[in-house]
């Protein structure tokens, strides 16, 4: 690949994390606040990955702007090392918060109200994810970054929480199931986890 094809390759995947993080910013003050005020652990939980999810796109960008700024390729995989190991920590943290707080609120019977502000954002999170996760795969692909592709996954976890978050919400507003929520979360847990120890031990 010639520079100017790579140099184009990096400034697409800064465009796209850039975007990702603006998303994410709003994404993380809508569904954590909606969360607070429903009593919701999932939306709470699908709030603080977007925050984490902040972290990881910075790390990105960090390692991404590295490259752009004509960086040596030891110092480019320096980079892509540890902005790999920081998209693992964050999300073996939110698996490791999110296993205690569902099972507090399944020991307590602690009930989630509807938010439809959480919802909303959920619908909107289920469509844009996978969108965000097959650019991020593609570029990842290309420029030789598996912390990028890993971002990406960050993104379909995201995804699956949304979609998490809309299932529970109906079932614990149609049915009165108050352990939905909690039940629910700790579903994801495999996931998020999954995908935090593979980037972490860069498998």
């Amino acid at each position: 690949m010639t520079n100017s094809g790579q140099a184009k390759l990096v400034t697409k995947s800064l465009t796209i994390e850039y975007l990702s993080v603006g998303w994410m910013t709003f994404e993380f003050l809508v569904g954590f606040w909606s969360g607070l005020k429903a009593g919701s652990i999932l939306l709470i939980a699908f709030g603080l990955d977007s925050l984490l999810e902040i972290i990881s796109g910075g790390a990105l960008i960090w390692r991404l702007k590295k490259e752009a700024n004509g960086a040596g390729q030891p110092e480019i995989e320096r980079a892509e090392r540890r902005s790999a190991r920081i998209v693992g920590s964050v999300l073996l943290l939110l698996a490791a918060y999110v296993t205690i707080v569902s099972i507090t609120n399944l020991v307590t019977h602690a009930a989630a109200d509807t938010s439809f502000s959480g919802m909303a954002i959920a619908v909107a999170s289920v469509i844009l994810m996978p969108i965000l996760t097959i650019q991020k795969r593609r570029l990842g692909q290309a420029l030789h970054s598996p912390a990028l592709i890993e971002d990406g996954l960050c993104n379909i976890t995201c995804a699956y929480m949304a979609a998490t978050v809309l299932i529970g919400a109906i079932l614990t507003a149609l049915l009165g199931w108050w352990w939905t929520d909690s039940l629910a979360a700790l579903v994801l847990v495999y996931f998020i986890a999954s995908e935090g120890w593979e980037a972490f031990s860069g498998d």
